[in-house]
């Protein structure tokens, strides 16, 4: 009886008593399954020519699901005891202490040592040729300064996220534009990966062990690392996730270039920035939330000092004037916390440094009450914040343990929400990408005024920037007419835009030019084809003050995208009106019918409209107990009476 294996055949005395080539296997410790010869292959790639390389494909025996194969230079066994040899002596010889957190020069260190070794025990081991040599060297640095078994997968530029769920399991992976899909790499021994795991760790400068099992820690690189080990809190043995840092981010042309937003949605967030008004960034996991907080922070007004306060560090700015400070965990044992200092901590100290804009890279616990409290007293501030939607956020903000007051909320002048959304095949590449799907300005709690939209089905972003009641008060405290603030966010969206097309996307140089449009601003303006104007006009005080009096009593009621608003206005009205004549909240089944009669409208035509004016935020629906229930907002009231007056 013979048994079947990846690349060959194992008889069954072999299977019950081992032989060399199994036990080396098993000494290793992991596996990379070969790839099946009815597989379809979609896209091949390197990720270190011609050392190792990244092969996607179809697997019939999976449904045709696409797996992602890691193919490295094979060794022969004499240089496999060659490397195992030089890696002992390397290992023992060589002190890393020496060249601390410097990587490069470690690198360099090691490579020497290795072609001195590997000059002497050629003879010994069979070496031949400088291929050989070169394919030791690559190993040797694999195992030494790399990922060992990953990696392939830390270089690979398009995996945002490495998973292992334990032994005997492939390694799961998030590529950019083939989202979750296993890997040939397996696990096979547990002791390899709990001490794979320490050794992760260890690099981290964290401590990890069956009394401190769990672990979250930023490694070389600054990849974000959580794991677990062994058998503690996991029944499966060790597991861990990396979570890969992008040397480089993305700067808001690249965001430009994915479609995440629009030109003009840039220019609008660039010219708040300069504000200092502060800005909620919402989503859910993998969204691309730090991402967008980042790109945003690059619009920040040269010269002006930020201070950024995270668990991780993952935000890269190329702001000169720039305090980051992490949160550390404590040194305590038996649940003592000593030496701890949180993120609560961490914001009461920034308040000291007299920051402009103050950032925090994720909100969620008390340290939010202390940054609304900065907010007020005014700071900028940018943060993030879990949440599928602008009342989940709202309601994680104003309940334990943020326990932010309702009416603080205010302060928080913008929500944008990034969703990670599903694409239409004939008008993107890839099947799914992630869109600034709303923006809303705050005026009161439960009262937001849209000002973005993106369209799912032309994946493209309407605007209304009229409904702003931001730009007027920016307007006013500038002393110029509100019309030129709409006038510089249409200069700089043209800026962007030309960034974009001459393809200008690195985050230190598009920087540069954002310096420059303040410091050379008639240079930028000739380079983009736009007029040079002397100076903007001023307006007098109380001219700014009143013009900013005249915007804020318009009451937005146009949506983006909906062209065809202005002709529902007295069905609006109506709807309205019915609502508002009961004290109590109406039962959509009963009034539903009162609305139908009364407007002689189709049901369809009902839900349409009930849809537009909650999604305008003028009523509110909610279900209770059996029933639906829907009541009148704030904002619905102040529109029905400034329509009675219209109409």
């Amino acid at each position: 009886m013979r048994y079947e294996f990846e690349g060959g055949t194992i008889s069954i005395l072999e299977k019950l008593f081992g032989n060399k080539k199994e036990k080396k296997e098993e000494v290793e410790g992991y596996i990379f399954e070969r790839i099946p010869q009815d597989a379809e292959i979609v896209e091949r790639y390197w990720v270190r020519k011609p050392f190792a390389r990244v092969t996607i494909a179809k697997i019939p025996e999976m449904g045709g699901a696409f797996k992602y194969f890691i193919e490295e230079i094979p060794l022969t066994s004499n240089e496999r005891k060659a490397l195992n040899k030089i890696v002992d002596i390397v290992v023992t010889e060589l002190d890393p202490t020496k060249f601390a957190e410097n990587v490069d020069d470690l690198r360099k260190a090691l490579i020497k040592e290795a072609e001195k070794l590997i000059t002497k025990y050629e003879k010994k081991f069979k070496i031949h040729g400088p291929a050989a040599k070169m394919r030791l060297l690559y190993y040797i640095e694999r195992e030494l300064v790399g990922f060992g078994p990953l990696d392939v997968l830390m270089n690979d530029v398009e995996i945002e996220d490495i998973s292992c769920d334990g032994v005997n399991t492939p390694v799961f992976i998030w590529h950019r534009r083939y989202e979750s899909i296993p890997t040939n790499l397996k696990f096979t021994d547990r002791k390899f990966l709990d001490d794979f795991i320490v050794k992760l760790a260890h690099r981290a400068g964290k401590h990890v062990s069956s009394a401190f099992p769990i672990v979250d820690a930023m490694i070389y690189g600054k990849h974000r690392l959580a794991a677990s080990f062994r058998e503690e809190v996991s029944p499966k043995g060790s597991t861990f996730t990396i979570r890969k840092f992008r040397e480089e981010p993305f700067s808001i042309v690249d965001l430009l270039a994915l479609g995440t937003l629009s030109p003009e949605m840039a220019a609008y967030f660039w010219v708040l920035m300069e504000g200092k008004t502060s800005m909620l960034v919402i989503g859910g996991t993998g969204a691309g939330k730090t991402t967008l907080l980042n790109a945003i922070a690059t619009l920040i007004k040269p010269g002006y000092k930020v201070v950024t306060i995270e668990e991780t560090a993952e935000i890269n700015l190329p702001i000169e004037n720039w305090v980051q400070f992490i949160s550390r965990e404590s040194y305590g044992l038996s649940g003592v916390d000593v030496g701890r200092i949180t993120l609560f901590d961490l914001v009461k100290t920034s308040l000291r440094y007299r920051p402009d804009f103050l950032i925090v890279g994720e909100v969620r616990g008390e340290e939010a009450f202390v940054l609304f409290q900065a907010v007020a007293t005014g700071h900028g501030g940018l943060c993030t914040i879990h949440g599928e939607s602008l009342d989940a956020a709202i309601k994680r903000l104003t309940s334990p343990p943020m326990n932010v007051s309702e009416s603080y909320i205010p302060l928080m002048n913008v929500a944008v929400q990034i969703e990670r959304v599903m694409l239409s095949k004939e008008k993107s590449k890839t099947p799914f990408g992630r869109r600034v799907t709303h923006v809303w300005e705050i005026r009161d709690y439960e009262d937001y005024i849209p000002i973005f939209e993106w369209s799912p089905a032309e994946d493209t972003f309407y605007g209304e920037l009229s409904n702003s009641i931001l730009l007027p008060k920016l307007a006013a405290k500038l002393g110029v007419p509100v019309d030129k603030i709409f006038e510089e966010i249409r200069i700089r969206a043209k800026l962007l835009k030309w960034l974009l097309d001459n393809n200008i996307r690195h985050f230190r140089e598009v920087f540069k030019y954002i310096n420059e449009y303040y410091s050379n601003r008639e240079r930028i303006l000739e380079l983009i084809g736009e007029e040079v104007t002397v100076g903007i006009p001023k307006m007098s005080i109380e001219e700014a003050e009143q013009r900013r009096k005249e915007i804020l009593e318009e009451v937005p009621l146009k949506l983006p995208g909906e062209s065809a608003l202005e002709m529902l206005l007295p069905q609006i009205k109506a709807f309205l009106e019915m609502i508002a004549r009961n004290k109590r909240p109406c039962r959509e089944d009963r009034f539903m019918k009162k609305v139908i009669r009364k407007l002689r409208i189709t049901e369809e035509d009902y839900h349409k409209l009930k849809e537009l004016l909650r999604k305008n935020r003028l009523i509110k629906v909610e279900k209770k107990r059996k029933y639906v229930y829907i009541t009148l907002r704030r904002k619905g009231r102040k529109v029905l009476l400034k329509m009675s007056k219209r109409l």
